[in-house]
């Protein structure tokens, strides 16, 4: 991961009022959670699916495939302390691979695909000017394959999900998958990170 050029275009506390939320998708909503988390004025984050019906807005149907879900994870923050544009810098360059389509590493399919889901148009605008600005300046070196949805309805996942890697640090998954992109939120913005993992 990489630390990546600030957005040119954010918004102001006034125009993102507390308590502010963004939700985005990015692989396992385990890994995702556990980097914001770790972000100071993040005031919790939640993991579910977006995208789909509530009939199949379960870990099941979503693992499987078979729907139009995503694995997100709803971030709530002070934006007086972080900003919308702050949040999505480290989305894209801690978080997870914006350049990789429908999948995140091993894990494969429509349900892992990168995505902002967009609670209003001044938020679609900053996301997608900063998408814009980050492919103009070639960061990655290869297209951000980042969608830009509206959010319907936020379906919460089952309990067991909720902090999954604070609670299961020895998981091989969270061992080799999340706990290095936690290592490079640290490496890349560490003058974001709280001392403690956050709380819901």
């Amino acid at each position: 991961m990489r630390t990546l050029p600030p957005p040119l275009f954010d918004l102001s506390p006034a125009d993102d009022p507390s308590p502010a939320r963004l939700v985005v998708g990015g692989g396992c909503f385990w890994c995702v959670e556990a980097v914001f988390l770790r972000v100071t004025g993040v005031t919790g984050v939640r993991s579910g699916y977006a995208g789909g019906t509530a009939a199949t807005a379960t870990y099941q149907a979503v693992c499987a495939g078979i729907t139009s879900h995503a694995e997100v994870v709803e971030i709530t923050y002070d934006s007086s302390v972080v900003s919308l544009g702050t949040l999505l810098q480290v989305f894209l360059g801690a978080a997870h691979d914006p350049t990789q389509l429908n999948r995140q590493g091993n894990d494969w399919g429509r349900q892992y695909r990168s995505a902002i889901f967009y609670h209003s148009d001044v938020q679609r605008e900053v996301a997608a000017r900063y998408i814009a600005q980050l492919d103009e300046a070639g960061v990655f070196g290869s297209p951000i394959v980042t969608t830009l949805e509206p959010l319907d309805v936020l379906y919460p996942a089952e309990d067991y999900h909720q902090n999954y890697a604070s609670r299961n640090p020895a998981n091989p998954y969270i061992l080799f998958v999340s706990q290095p992109k936690v290592d490079a939120l640290a490496d890349a913005y560490g003058h974001l990170l709280t001392r403690q993992p956050g709380h819901h």
